[in-house]
């Protein structure tokens, strides 16, 4: 299309692109970041503690002070939480929350050990529940950690936490998302988490069926060490 002066129009300017910043996100490989922020129109930065996965900030969860406040659109967090202390907790989803711009959102999920007390009060502790790239899981794993991994000297894999949905409800809304949305994939023995900076938002948790947690219709759920 030209104008009637015979000069090209200007494009419109392409949209800027969102950031998704995926915390603990290990060596880079194909399909570890969630297909939602793999779709056009996302950039991941990479932040993981460990300098040999080349990531592009250097930090733990709880001390994100590289990344700038309000400067990413998304946090994607996986099987991450469960390696802290329940007293780190909190200071980690306030970073979470600190680095998010106010229209922003996180996509957390991790261990779901209500299931696993559930397949262990059903006297079936041991049994391999699926196999891993490192090996068979069992019940125990889900709840303590991969035992091989352990076994072999490497105490990152050591589980100091865990969670239900009601308590993962909990510590997102305490951490300052105004909309928290959780399910329990009890065929992947996961755990999702939605969490919005602004309330009052209905999207749902990607390539799911989502269903409030228990605790998560209205206040957060009561006790709990995460806040």
């Amino acid at each position: 299309m030209t104008s009637t002066s015979g000069t090209s129009a200007t494009p419109a300017p392409a949209p800027a692109a969102r950031t998704v910043l995926h915390v603990g996100c290990g060596v880079q490989k194909p399909g570890r970041l969630h297909a939602m922020f793999r779709a056009p129109g996302w950039q991941e930065l990479r932040l993981d503690l460990n300098p040999d996965a080349r990531p592009d900030f250097v930090a733990s969860l709880t001390d994100m002070g590289v990344v700038d406040s309000a400067s990413v659109d998304a946090v994607y967090s996986s099987h991450n939480l469960e390696h802290l202390f329940p007293h780190e907790v909190p200071v980690a989803l306030a970073e979470f929350r600190r680095v998010l711009k106010d229209d922003g959102l996180a996509l957390v999920t991790l261990p779901d050990v209500q299931t696993a007390a559930e397949i262990i009060a059903a006297g079936q502790a041991t049994r391999t529940l699926y196999t891993s790239p490192l090996g068979p899981v069992t019940a125990l794993d889900i709840l303590y950690g991969h035992h091989r991994s352990l076994a072999s000297g490497n105490l990152l894999m050591l589980h100091k936490c865990g969670f239900t949905d009601a308590l993962l409800h909990r510590a997102l809304t305490v951490a300052g998302f105004g909309s928290v949305r959780v399910r329990r994939d009890r065929a992947g023995y996961s755990l999702w988490a939605l969490a919005h900076v602004q309330p009052g938002q209905t999207r749902e948790i990607p390539g799911f069926a989502v269903t409030p947690a228990s605790g998560s219709g209205g206040a957060p759920a009561p006790g709990g060490p995460f806040g």
